[in-house]
């Protein structure tokens, strides 16, 4: 490329001080109905006058470049003789391109083995960056530059040009193409970007080297997903360009990278000081730490000469106090009138032979295209008949056929073909624009994005390399809302992009173990969500259990109660001889010392982990001991009202019915129904484990469930229908005449007894998990208790401490009554 270089003044003062007739605009008249002096002819109605450069050769290509940014006249008429446009605003960058094609072709034409019997020449022109100025250009090119050309019959020859380089500008290339299409002239484009240009249906004969704004787009999303950017800010210009690339990566933004838009502005065309210093405030408000920009270089120049700190770093001045965070600028105050054509600056130099190295690539494209079909056999080819295309009569559809299935490698090593799209493979550089120390930038590659056929689209990044901006060294953080950590999940704020959320902690039972969860997940049955909710732990379990201070004081006094019982036992037993232990039938007496002792044990069936036997055994057990207990006591009571009722005249009959072997028979009579009761309930519906998780959401409380409601009311129903009688009869005799009248004991512990299970009916049904089994054993052991310390209380005291008053004349006292023994 160093010709290129150092032709550099001659070819740019071509441009600039020279003016070629272009765009003659033929039109073909056949002998039958013109006036025209020759029988089948194109005759020039008009011309152009553009910028251009050219060179004669065998085949001629066409090239379309942007010499300057701006004309003076964009509203370009298609008169028959239209004044030259006035164009400013000298861009190197496009002179390096149209520097490039000259060189390709002049590279090509020293080739021996690329079409060795062809010379290229080229005829290129100034586009001037206005749709209309490239459009007279392009017509110029396919219509030829002759005033008047005698063509064979039907109108066909050698066209002009054999095919176009250009344009650069997308909304340029459309239109262009659009009307090359009809004729399928051949188009390639080194900068036209437009995802647009893939639609084969509109543009046949569109092709460019330059990846469409597809592959871009994608490109840009997966740099916002490598470094966390989620926050953008997007700038676009308002053409095919601009707008295609803006709607394509604000559709694909959300799915594709799971980011969003802060703000979405159009740059205006030309230099709009309001509008711009308009959109630079959106920007310097937003919260958004990355601006996607999709527009030409001469948006972005009037762009950046609204910005504080690309104008202070450039011209080392200052505007005010540089925000937290920026390297601050020495210098003195920036007037804004500093002109930045004047400083060395890599801003207009980003692409450091990129989009060169496209024009490349299109020149050898066609060229590649022209040899292959020069090289074809005769009756061989590919066109009806097997006929080949003839350099002196080709069409532009038949080179088409060749540029479809081009396929070569650059001397630099990069493979150049196209898809069903006309589109290349698709491979972009990532540059990081570097702020020197000396106040000069440099633009340098960190990375690139290419798509392979096996790997998809690949992106490699040399963050080592990359500078930011920043006091850090670090790249910025560019989020709407912080992401939400594990424990917590996404709430979308009303009115406000999706990237915009609060994080809300999970609620209780439920999860996230993920940033950034959209939802909670519920915990399985048996577990429940830790403090921080980021994980699930096994539900605490909760029953009345042996190691706990309620669960070691209930047994510990069931124990007791047990080894009262046997105390009394055995001193009954010493003393069985003894009046007071033989009133009133000491053998139910004993009887009813093991009954208590049953349901003083009866109750650890109630404490530890309900298991399905302890379940089954616990009622049944309680209810069969304590009715065996209430038994006895009622029939103790029937006795003393039979004695006593036997000592009046007239009624010693009735004793016959209470003597010992019916006083058994009674007993287990009554005991026997309470057992038909329980084994009823047990095989109906019998009590089983059951985990309840209603009365604490994070505990399994591990309770009996009783099966049957009315199983266990008939249970405690007939209890208490024997406890009433009891007490009852007790009742009546109270008064009966004798120094210790044991009825009086009966009913002080029959009442003891029925307030204490009057009292546990409401207590057991509102009391929760362990503390019903709680309630439960707390009213076996008080009423058992009762029972032992009322009955058997005052006679223990009598055997042990008045052992004067255990004889049959103290118990008899001055009654005659005769008891049975």
């Amino acid at each position: 490329m160093h010709n290129v270089v150092m032709n550099q003044s001659k070819v740019m003062r071509v441009f600039l001080d020279s003016s070629f007739l272009s765009l003659m605009l033929f039109t073909c008249f056949s002998s039958a109905v013109s006036y025209s002096l020759y029988s089948s002819s194109c005759q020039l109605q008009g011309q152009f006058h553009l910028n251009g450069m050219h060179k004669t050769g065998d085949v001629i290509l066409g090239g379309l470049f942007q010499i300057h940014f701006f004309s003076a006249d964009p509203d370009v008429s298609f008169t028959l003789e239209p004044e030259q446009p006035t164009c400013y605003g000298f861009d190197v960058l496009g002179l390096r391109q149209a520097q490039t094609m000259a060189f390709a072709i002049d590279e090509i034409n020293r080739n021996s083995n690329l079409l060795p019997n062809v010379t290229l020449g080229y005829s290129l022109y100034d586009n001037c960056l206005q749709l209309g100025i490239g459009f007279r250009a392009a017509l110029t090119l396919v219509s030829g530059q002759e005033k008047q050309l005698t063509l064979e019959e039907n109108c066909v020859g050698t066209p002009p040009v054999l095919g176009i380089v250009g344009d650069s500008s997308s909304s340029s290339t459309v239109a262009i193409s659009t009307v090359l299409g009809l004729y399928r002239v051949p188009l390639v484009s080194y900068f036209a970007t437009c995802s647009c240009l893939s639609d084969r249906q509109k543009f046949p004969s569109f092709f460019r080297t330059i990846p469409s704004d597809a592959f871009q787009v994608n490109a840009m999303i997966q740099i916002l997903k490598h470094f966390g950017w989620t926050w953008a800010g997007l700038l676009f210009s308002d053409d095919d360009y601009g707008v295609h690339a803006a709607r394509s990566f604000h559709s694909d933004l959300g799915p594709a990278g799971g980011g969003c838009l802060a703000y979405t502005e159009i740059l205006p065309w030309g230099d709009d000081p309001a509008e711009l210093r308009r959109i630079v405030d959106v920007m310097r408000k937003s919260t958004a730490r990355v601006v996607i920009v999709f527009a030409h270089e001469s948006h972005m120049i009037n762009l950046m000469e609204e910005v504080n700190q690309f104008w202070e770093h450039t011209f080392q001045c200052r505007f005010a106090p540089p925000p937290a965070g920026w390297v601050e600028v020495a210098g003195e105050l920036c007037t804004g009138q500093e002109v930045l054509e004047n400083v060395e600056t890599d801003f207009l130099d980003v692409s450091d032979l990129r989009s060169e190295y496209n024009v490349y690539k299109a020149v050898y494209t066609l060229a590649y295209a022209l040899d292959d079909m020069l090289q074809c056999e005769p009756g061989r080819g590919p066109f009806s008949n097997n006929t080949c295309a003839h350099l002196q009569r080709l069409e532009p559809w038949q080179l088409m056929y060749y540029l479809e299935k081009v396929n070569f490698t650059t001397t630099f090593g990069d493979q150049v073909s196209f898809d069903e799209n006309g589109d290349t493979i698709p491979i972009y550089d990532i540059m990081n624009w570097v702020w020197l120390p000396d106040g000069r930038n440099q633009v340098q590659r960190v990375g690139e994005v290419k798509r392979s056929t096996f790997k998809g689209e690949e992106l490699t990044l040399d963050e080592d390399k990359i500078f930011w901006n920043f006091k850090s060294k670090q790249p910025p953080r560019s989020v709407c809302s912080e992401s939400c950590p594990p424990g917590t999940r996404m709430a979308r704020k009303k009115g406000e992009p999706e990237c915009c959320f609060d994080c809300v902690p999970c609620s209780e039972g439920k999860i996230s173990n993920t940033t950034d969860s959209m939802e909670c997940t519920s915990c399985p049955e048996d577990f429940w969500s830790s403090p921080q909710r980021d994980h699930c732990v096994p539900k605490k379990t909760e029953f009345l259990s042996y190691h706990e201070p309620l669960g070691i004081c209930l047994t510990t006094t069931s124990l007791l109660g047990t080894f009262i019982c046997v105390v009394v036992l055995g001193i009954f037993i010493h003393h069985q001889s003894t009046p007071i232990v033989r009133a009133n039938n000491s053998e139910l007496s004993f009887l009813l010392l093991v009954s208590l002792k049953l349901c003083f044990l009866c109750s650890l069936l109630f404490i530890g982990r309900p298991r399905p036997w302890t379940c089954q055994l616990r009622h049944a057990a309680f209810g069969i001991s304590f009715v065996l207990c209430v038994s006895c006591i009622l029939v103790k009571t029937m006795v003393v009202l039979a004695v006593f009722r036997a000592s009046k005249p007239g009624g010693e009959s009735s004793l016959k019915w209470f003597g010992a072997v019916q006083q058994r028979g009674t007993v287990l009579v009554l005991t026997s129904v309470q057992a038909a009761i329980c084994t009823a309930w047990l095989v109906s519906a019998s009590p089983v484990p059951h985990k309840n998780t209603q009365y604490h959401s994070d505990k399994i409380v591990y309770e009996c469930a009783v099966g049957s409601t009315v199983g266990f009311a008939v249970l405690l129903g007939y209890i208490g229908l024997l406890a009433v009688l009891s007490c009852l009869l007790a009742f009546l005799a109270r008064n009966l005449p004798d120094s210790f009248n044991e009825a009086k004991l009966i009913t002080f512990s029959m009442l003891i007894f029925c307030a204490v299970w009057v009292a546990f009916v409401p207590a057991y049904i509102n009391s929760p998990g362990k503390y019903a089994d709680a309630v439960e054993v707390f009213a076996i052991l008080a009423s058992s208790f009762g029972l032992l310390v009322a009955l058997f209380g005052p006679k223990c005291y009598i055997i042990l401490f008045r052992p004067e008053r255990n004889t049959k004349k103290a118990i008899m006292g001055r009654g005659t009554t005769k008891f049975q023994s």
